[in-house]
């Protein structure tokens, strides 16, 4: 999904946000699997024994990094649609603002959207245990129960012009954003996702709104 742009991490935050954040950073660039310990503590500037005070072990480091992933992206997603609520009370105009701000923000981020921390994961299934893939799972309801409440409520006031649902709406938008991620890295283009939602709003305003005149 969503995610700031990372702080240096030798420059903000103490010893284990700093982990954290380079931890995010590698895991994204490269899996789960290839980030090593050693190179989180070299980064970060603490013992071995600094490590292990805040983690652990590895797998208690992949809990804490999605964890602090799904945090950051809820809180996000909420600002974000706080706002639209502050501009307009219709439940479709304020959508339709709100994916609009979703849009901005993405395309403001510095470099790009870094990636997908649940994508990642997901790519390295079998190294993680049932507990991180239950939070996983979770925090994917969070984002899909947010996006389908506000389309349960477009739908109470508004008819579509073609049968939907907001539970497939709410996944097809989460699928734009997790393939438009993909596709903006393999194309070198950072400006595929906040298209992507783009035409979603489109959808939705050609979906719900009257035709004029």
């Amino acid at each position: 999904m969503l995610d700031n742009a990372a702080p240096s991490p030798k420059r903000s935050g103490g010893a284990r946000e700093r982990v954290l954040a380079l931890a995010e950073a590698a895991v994204l660039e490269k899996g789960f699997a290839a980030t090593s310990i050693d190179e989180l503590i070299a980064g970060a500037g603490i013992t071995k024994s600094g490590f292990f005070y805040h983690f652990r072990d590895k797998s208690e480091l992949a809990r804490a990094l999605m964890q602090r992933y799904i945090a950051t992206n809820d809180a996000i997603l909420g600002d974000i649609f706080r706002r639209a609520d502050e501009l307009h009370e219709d439940p479709l105009h304020s959508f339709l603002i709100g994916l609009k701000l979703l849009a901005d923000f993405v395309a403001d981020l510095p470099g790009g959207h870094p990636g997908c921390l649940v994508a990642s994961y997901c790519y390295q299934d079998q190294l993680f245990n049932r507990e991180i893939r239950e939070l996983m799972r979770q925090g994917n309801d969070g984002w899909r129960q947010l996006f389908q409440g506000r389309l349960d409520a477009i739908l109470e006031r508004y008819k579509p012009r073609v049968t939907v649902n907001s539970a497939d709406l709410a996944d097809m938008l989460n699928g734009l954003i997790d393939g438009g991620i993909i596709q903006g890295k393999v194309q070198r283009d950072p400006s595929i996702v906040p298209r992507q939602v783009l035409l979603f709003r489109d959808f939705i305003r050609l979906t719900f709104l009257p035709t004029p005149g």
